[in-house]
């Protein structure tokens, strides 16, 4: 089979490699699916520029989801069955042509077209995560989104309305705040022109909330909008992409320290949340936010963004396009 090796860190154009494997044997408890597409994280890129601490040694095979068909099912599956079209979570592996998946991480999705169905597995499925199993959001509650159209703030915007929470949303573009508009989002941030702290503390608002995959001063910042009761849920860090090793220490120490005391004089709390160490140990909640967020779509108030499919003659462009923030919504490479 065709898949893509990392053979190296660095820059998208030199550092992955269209190779021939073997096909991958199916487990017992597992099932093995003919890749249509897979899609792009901001882990990826992590993993790319060598940041990823669970990124396999090199050479490796990068990819957490995939869109599909099954082609095999292990003698211990009883609810998947050859020939459905499924997206399904990977433990690395996603970027080829066949990939062993855990059939407790997977979703029948039919003829659901692919850039919708891709969003799922990772990015909605981190999202519900967030958003129903970390922190519980009333109506009327203040929230805050950084990176509020890409693949995971898309679907927590959209989660958030459904609550009816009053939203502050942060995006990098005129195209990405216009987005959000048009969503209904309450207050839009263009952090490339405003200081989000300083525009919501100008308001004397205290947020309930805040969702951040940014990391570095942000994190610092947002702590100190947080009212009493708040959360600070974090999932993910893409201040650190493609940054030198001065200013990935930088970046570190940006995130600022934290003693028990204040969160807990405060009643506030601060929550990771990485779905891959989730998959590995607790991969019945994958499912569970799996079948939330196909309810979802079901009943409407879900519709992923679909943000780019290239053909994997592309895939460079994807990365870098990933990387340099210009996609709105979840990205996919298709075979």
């Amino acid at each position: 089979m065709k898949a893509v090796h990392l053979q190296k860190f660095g820059k998208p154009e030199k550092a992955f490699a269209l190779v021939d494997l073997d096909k991958p044997k199916c487990p017992q408890e597992g099932i093995l699916v003919k890749v249509e597409g897979f899609g792009l994280n901001f882990a990826d890129i992590m993993a790319r520029t060598g940041l990823y601490p669970d990124c396999p040694p090199l050479p490796a095979v990068l990819g957490y989801d995939v869109v599909g068909v099954v082609e095999e099912v292990g003698q211990g599956v009883k609810h998947l069955e050859v020939g459905q079209r499924v997206t399904a979570l990977t433990r690395f592996g996603g970027y080829a042509e066949y990939a062993v998946c855990d059939p407790r991480a997977v979703a029948v999705i039919g003829d659901m077209p692919i850039g919708k169905a891709m969003a799922l597995t990772t990015q909605y499925s981190t999202a519900w995560h967030c958003f129903y199993n970390s922190v519980r959001i009333n109506h009327g509650d203040k929230v805050l989104i950084h990176a509020a159209m890409g693949g995971v703030g898309s679907a927590l915007v959209q989660m958030a309305l459904h609550v009816g929470a009053e939203i502050y949303a942060t995006a990098g573009s005129d195209e990405k705040i216009q987005a959000l508009q048009r969503l209904g989002v309450h207050h839009v941030i263009n952090y490339r022109k405003e200081d989000f702290f300083e525009v919501i503390k100008k308001e004397g608002v205290r947020l309930d909330v805040v969702f951040d995959s940014i990391g570095g001063s942000s994190v610092k910042k947002g702590c100190k909008l947080l009212g009493a009761g708040g959360s600070m849920v974090l999932y993910g860090a893409a201040q650190f992409n493609g940054a030198n090793l001065f200013k990935k220490i930088s970046t570190f120490l940006q995130f600022g320290f934290y003693h028990p005391i204040n969160f807990m004089s405060k009643s506030q709390s601060m929550i990771g949340v990485n779905m891959l160490r989730l998959a590995d140990y607790k991969a019945e909640k994958i499912q569970a936010c799996l079948q939330g967020v196909v309810k979802g779509i079901q009943e409407g108030w879900l519709d992923p963004t679909v943000g780019g499919i290239y053909p994997i003659v592309e895939l460079a462009k994807a990365h870098n396009d990933l990387a340099n923030r210009k996609t709105i919504g979840k990205v996919t490479v298709t075979w």
